[in-house]
């Protein structure tokens, strides 16, 4: 019989240092000269579902936070101005959202403060005011590129060493053959897997991970 368990396991935060930067390295010094005070102090990012860009928002916003800087991350709506302001798909944004993003650029710029905005598509392309548009594509503007099976490989294990567990490689290559594409999904059945595994008292392996992926 499983055994219930107390859900124990450490949650792995966003970090830029967590972050598997794949062809994204450009990027990630960008962030980290825009937190470190220099360079453009506006970063617009772009990418599919599962890219990155939540994770990458909410690392700079706990980086900045750990610096005691006032930092705010937000999706679907627009906060008031602090050091640094987060905003995550900004597709999301109605008509009244849009005019006060509108006006959170002009006074973040004026003011030094820096802002991270993301969306689905180039600043271009968005279905946005053309005013706002513009404002976004004023900054830096970087698409999030998609990882490699082996640099997906690579962030399934530091995220399982993050939980306390060693990822036998039978187990990674199984997974990215027969679960979904993107990252957080694979994660997700990562986490379930770890879960099961402690349940059951057994190390993950292959046969445990098919219980968990048709049990999802």
């Amino acid at each position: 019989m499983s055994q219930l368990l107390l859900d124990i396991s450490p949650e792995s935060q966003p970090t830029l240092e967590n972050f598997v930067a794949g062809r994204n390295a450009e990027l990630i010094a960008a962030l980290r000269q825009a937190l470190a005070g220099g360079g453009e102090r506006s970063i617009y990012l772009w990418g599919e579902e599962g890219s990155g860009k939540s994770h990458l928002l909410q690392a700079c916003v706990a980086a900045a936070q750990g610096a005691q800087c006032d930092a705010v991350y937000t999706k679907g709506s627009v906060p008031q101005p602090a050091d640094m302001v987060a905003v995550d798909d900004v597709e999301l944004l109605d008509d009244e959202a849009q005019i006060e993003l509108f006006d959170l650029y002009n006074q973040m710029r004026d003011s030094g403060g820096m802002l991270l905005v993301s969306g689905k598509a180039s600043p271009l392309h968005l279905n946005l005011r053309d005013d706002l548009r513009t404002r976004l594509g004023w900054g830096l503007v970087y698409q999030l590129h998609g990882l490699s099976d082996e640099e997906k490989a690579q962030a399934l294990t530091q995220h399982a060493q993050s939980r306390g567990f060693a990822l036998p490689p039978e187990v990674t290559q199984y997974l990215l053959r027969h679960g979904r594409r993107d990252l957080p999904s694979l994660m997700a059945v990562l986490d379930a897997l770890d879960e099961h595994s402690l349940r059951l008292h057994r190390a993950p392996s292959v046969p445990l991970l098919k219980e968990v992926m048709q049990a999802l």
